[in-house]
């Protein structure tokens, strides 16, 4: 099997790192940039709206492009690298996703093709207060009246929820019909966003629904429990490949410290625990990068019920590689890994948010364990 990219694969990588790199390879700008609202370069989110990046999920009769998940991975690995704050993950991969999943045409063309411009940011307020990373909505519940729908309850985390243009809202159907999704607009009347930062530099947001009104997300009253399943899934996927290029960089950082870093009037890298334990890193590295390239293949033709497995798979490992990776490169950095100003801190709280965003490894683990319940016993003795 061939895993290397094609010639138009491989120029989007070269692009899109040539843009992200002009932006952030000073890790200084990164620092400006998520040290104020909204938390990351607005000129930098409309070049990649320009370059065609942010349309590169939907389909192009959506306003899209048209590309599938190797090339959403390939974005993601490169926005991954530099940390980049604009929000690819969350707004395009995962809120995008819904409304591709679930809209009618009319809707995916007015909102998709808003998100391929820039011209919309859209945010997915899912997540609610207790709850684990499930597909349903379960304390913020709608309701259906003679003048349309409601909704109400809160939503947190949401990411990027306070600047976002437009939300999409799961919320629990009536009589237990499942889990309704909903479009509603930053001045809707009842609606109260508290924004703030997340320790990675990130931005999230308390969004608070008293009766407000919302349109529904493709057939009113359909039960979008799959949909969101399914994008949750894609988004694993995608933040598996931003992990992947976050601890490429975490290792090439600690491999090049290794080497110029001078201890007793030597290199660190002549000690040998230290070249082992930089060892070990690399081997986490290549296990993660094998299942997240092998799960986006999947994501890219498997079934639903493959894809949920290649996901869990995917997102045990990287978790697992990236709290190792993460935490080696501070030990190994010693002081100097502890501090603000140097990078390295970053990336391991970076690949700490990237693992409690979707989903962490305990989760991952617990859905593989469920799933060994459907295969047949095999007798060890024959």
């Amino acid at each position: 099997m061939d895993f290397s990219y094609d010639d138009e694969q491989q120029a989007l990588r070269e692009a899109v790192r040539g843009l992200l790199s002009r932006s952030y390879a000073d890790f200084e700008n990164r620092r400006r940039a998520v040290a104020e609202d909204p938390g990351f370069d607005e000129k930098t989110w409309s070049r990649l709206a320009e370059m065609g990046v942010l349309g590169l999920p939907f389909a192009e009769e959506d306003g899209g492009m048209g590309a599938g998940p190797v090339e959403v991975g390939i974005v993601a690995q490169e926005v991954g690298r530099v940390l980049a704050p604009e929000p690819f993950l969350t707004s395009v991969v995962l809120a995008g996703g819904v409304v591709a999943g679930a809209g009618r045409s009319q809707q995916r063309a007015e909102v998709l093709g808003a998100v391929s411009s820039g011209d919309c940011l859209l945010a997915l307020a899912h997540a609610e207060p207790g709850a684990r990373w499930t597909p349903s909505a379960t304390s913020v519940t709608a309701t259906a009246a003679s003048g349309g729908w409601t909704l109400s309850g809160v939503k947190e985390p949401v990411p990027h929820g306070a600047r976002a243009d437009l939300l999409v809202v799961s919320a629990a159907l009536p009589e237990r019909a499942g889990t309704g999704l909903f479009l509603v607009p930053p001045d809707a009347a009842g609606l109260s966003r508290t924004g703030y930062a997340t320790h990675d530099g990130g931005r999230a947001a308390r969004v608070d629904l008293d009766d407000v009104p919302a349109t529904p997300l493709g057939a009113p009253g359909e039960d979008a429990t799959a949909v969101l399943a399914f994008a949750l899934d894609a988004a694993r996927v995608a933040a598996a490949n931003e992990a992947v290029g976050a601890m490429q960089v975490a290792l090439q950082t600690t491999s090049g410290y290794l080497e110029s870093r001078r201890q007793f009037g030597v290199p660190l890298k002549t000690f040998q625990a230290l070249t082992f334990r930089a060892a070990d890193m690399y081997v986490s590295l290549e296990l993660a990068t094998s299942l997240t390239a092998w799960a986006t293949m999947v994501l890219a033709a498997g079934s639903p019920l493959e894809i949920a497995e290649a996901a869990a798979r995917a997102g045990l490992q990287v978790a697992r590689a990236g709290r190792h990776i993460g935490q080696e490169a501070i030990q190994l950095h010693g002081g100097i890994g502890m501090t603000a100003e140097y990078s390295i801190g970053s990336y391991t709280s970076h690949l700490t948010a990237l693992e409690h965003l979707l989903g962490d490894a305990h989760l991952h683990l617990g859905r593989l364990a469920g799933a060994v319940a459907d295969h047949d016993e095999v007798d060890p003795l024959q």
